[in-house]
């Protein structure tokens, strides 16, 4: 869900230290199976049926921009790295920037953003993406790149991987039993039916999502891996959503050092509307069309 989500790394050693996850060897722990962990799960985000039932749903809320309260690194400037010396640098506090997500079966999202005024659009009709990014002086609509497309195919789905998983064509496994931020949580592999692999925590208590592995960012020449934590749970007719996500970027041993972690990113929801009208004429790139790009393409 959402961007973090068209969301979704490796817990090195630093990693766990920083987040406290602990792995014990799953026989000690538990004798359920990464299915029944799945069907617990279901269940307590509100049932199959309350899922099957939703074909649409729009959440508004404020996604964190991200700060930049790290220290200089000593290997050059961050635009060294980035290329463009025209992005805005972030702020030194994490902006909150209003937005608005839709999301549609099957696969199709579309994320308007505002900073400054203006308003940045993403969408993904559930084979490809184009994005508007106005703020950064690109006023003409750009397709995904293959990498972007990719992101978004695993973070379109409107009821996550472990809804509906085998007629989704995902297989499920139990991995290992860890500590999450002192709570219990198995932690399950799920491969999609393309063969790419995520890994998402289950409370042992609660059997709701505790964290989810995000998509690898490049930070200052490396890719880093990435951890969503999904708090703040609220029932929305019938079902368990989570209201608060918080993206953080672990380090890495490799690549460039970076000197301490960024902070984290915080998206906090206001509102979830399930089943809304949504037209799919929403979803298409004829939709980010201003009418001043139309004009000059005629």
């Amino acid at each position: 869900m959402l961007r973090k989500l068209l969301a979704l790394g490796l817990a090195l050693t630093f990693g766990a230290l920083l987040f406290g996850a602990k792995e014990f060897p799953v026989s000690a722990q538990t004798k359920l199976s990464g299915a029944e962990i799945v069907d617990k799960n279901v269940a307590a985000r509100g049932g199959l049926q309350a899922w099957r039932s939703v074909q649409s749903m729009t959440m508004s809320g404020k996604m964190g921009a991200g700060g930049n309260r790290r220290p200089p690194a000593g290997a050059g400037s961050p635009a060294q790295y980035r290329g463009k010396a025209t992005t805005p640098q972030p702020p030194a506090e994490e902006v909150q920037l209003p937005f608005v997500m839709d999301l549609k079966r099957p696969g199709k999202v579309r994320i308007e953003i505002q900073f400054n005024g203006q308003t940045a659009v993403q969408i993904f009709d559930g084979t490809n993406g184009w994005k508007l990014r106005p703020f950064l002086g690109r006023n003409d609509v750009e397709p995904y790149t293959p990498e972007e497309a990719k992101g978004a195919a695993l973070a379109s789905d409107l009821d996550g991987p472990l809804v509906d998983y085998a007629a989704k064509g995902n297989k499920v496994d139990l991995e290992a039993f860890e500590k999450v931020e002192g709570n219990d949580c198995y932690k399950l592999k799920v491969t999609t039916k393309n063969g790419a692999a995520i890994h998402v925590w289950i409370d042992a208590k609660t059997f709701l999502e505790a964290k989810i592995e995000g998509q690898p960012r490049m930070l200052d020449g490396a890719y880093h891996p990435v951890e969503v934590y999904y708090r703040d749970y609220r029932p929305v007719q019938g079902l368990q959503l989570p209201f608060l996500l918080e993206t953080k970027i672990v380090p890495v041993k490799a690549g460039p050092r970076i000197p301490q972690p960024p902070p984290p990113e915080k998206t906090v929801i206001d509102r979830v509307a399930v089943n809304p009208k949504l037209d799919d004429a929403l979803f298409t790139k004829a939709s980010l069309q201003t009418p001043v790009q139309a004009t000059a393409k005629k």
